[in-house]
């Protein structure tokens, strides 16, 4: 695509980048078939073809409006185009860029900015975000209806995983994670300490940036970025073989860290180094492929002992629909993981039509595109319990707490069914 850049951005790294993502866009529109909002509402400006127009329009100096900003709202930043573009376009980060050129122009007023200046303080700061919650979640049941839906019961860690000693993998906390699933970290503990290796978190690491990203506060994003890597540095000098992330939303934001900090020279080489170390824990696990299958085989043999039924009868009697995340499929390209993993632990995975689509909830998205976010979470819960499922596993907390807005089947991450098989 033939692009000629504006004065404000003409040689600068942001501008370099957006011509070369731009250049690489052949008009195709093949991921128009897989964005999840143009399907929902047929707008061309609402795909990531026509937003990329209405991008490059900025970038080339042509004034946006109100409209423009919107069309880009819209977008989850699902990343299922970059899945589907035969061209490798790049369009998330082309996205960052516009949607930061385009406010710079249009300011937000009133309720929308103030709505997003409240997400970007209070979400990534755990310490405020949880007081809020268990306040939250003592008077849940006297929340109205909508907001009841965003507070999830109160529930523990469970118990802890010991010590082994031997290997040692840092874990991120995550901003939100801690107050509202925290069984979710304490699940990848139990299971990972099983495998031989001991999960730990450095206590002064905090939100991974993506909240402060997504809102256009490139210059938080990176702030929270340099907090985790003085966080994590002296472990991983000493030795600490990984940085897990439960979380795929996070994972996807960890292992971009090279490119967010690639202008810092303080921190450009410790960034790379940090996200060449970045895994999600379905990583960490499909890596220990051999000392998994033994413990299943061991947890598995009190089972066959009681019923008398062999293992493969046995793997058919937990029906589960999986959700893969977006930050997982598209972001991580972390496809077909986890379903061998459960697959292997005795779950017998239901079909999902449509498993590449989003649903919904995208961060803050659930909160500023409400209406959008709904017509999504519906049609990805019909999905999921087409095969009648007992349960229903995801990767990523944002999903899991979205979705279980809409359902009375329990979903839980893939981890924590995991450990629950484990357990038994």
């Amino acid at each position: 695509m033939e692009t000629h850049l504006a004065d404000f951005i003409r040689g600068t790294q942001a501008g370099r980048e957006a011509e070369a993502i731009l250049r690489k866009c052949v008009h195709c529109g093949f991921c128009t078939a897989t964005c999840p909002t143009y399907q929902l509402l047929g707008d061309e400006l609402d795909g990531p073809r026509g937003r990329i127009y209405l991008i490059k329009q900025v970038l080339e100096g042509v004034p946006p409006t109100e409209k423009t900003r919107l069309h880009l709202d819209r977008c989850l930043t699902c990343r299922a185009c970059e899945s589907t573009c035969p061209s490798g376009v790049h369009y998330s980060r082309l996205l960052d860029i516009g949607r930061m050129a385009v406010e710079e122009r249009v300011p937000r007023r009133g309720v929308d900015a103030f709505l997003r200046g409240v997400l970007r303080e209070i979400l990534p700061r755990p310490v405020v975000f949880g007081t809020a919650m268990k306040l939250g979640q003592m008077v849940r049941l006297l929340l109205p209806g909508a907001l009841k839906a965003k507070v999830p019961p109160l529930t523990s860690a469970g118990t802890l995983a010991p010590d082994t000693g031997t290997r040692k993998m840092l874990v991120l906390a995550g901003c939100a994670q801690p107050s509202m699933y925290p069984n979710i970290n304490g699940a990848a503990k139990r299971v990972l300490a099983k495998l031989g290796i001991h999960l730990f978190e450095a206590s002064e690491a905090g939100c991974c940036g993506a909240v402060k990203l997504h809102l256009n506060d490139a210059a938080g994003a990176q702030e929270n970025a340099r907090r985790n890597i003085d966080a994590w540095w002296p472990h991983v000098t000493a030795g600490a073989e990984a940085i897990v992330m439960t979380a795929s939303g996070c994972g996807v934001q960890v292992k971009d860290y090279g490119h967010l900090l690639q202008d810092d020279a303080a921190y450009a080489e410790k960034a790379a180094r940090i996200a060449e170390l970045a895994r999600d824990v379905s990583e960490v696990v499909a890596a220990e492929k051999t000392a998994l299958l033994a413990l299943l085989e061991k947890s598995a043999q009190p089972l066959r002992a009681a019923s008398g039924l062999t293992a493969s009868l046995l793997a058919g009697r937990h029906p589960l629909a999986f959700h893969s995340p977006c930050t997982l499929q598209h972001g991580l390209k972390l496809k077909g993981g986890v379903e061998q993993i459960l697959a292997a632990a005795g779950f017998d995975l239901t079909p999902v039509a449509d498993g590449h689509l989003c649903c919904g909830s995208a961060g803050t998205y659930s909160i500023l595109q409400p209406e959008i976010s709904l017509q999504l979470r519906n049609n990805k819960l019909a999905a999921l319990t087409a095969g009648q499922p007992d349960g229903i596993a995801s990767a990523n907390i944002g999903c899991i707490a979205h979705l279980q807005a809409g359902t009375n089947l329990p979903i839980k991450h893939w981890i924590e069914w995991l450990d629950e098989r484990l357990a038994h």
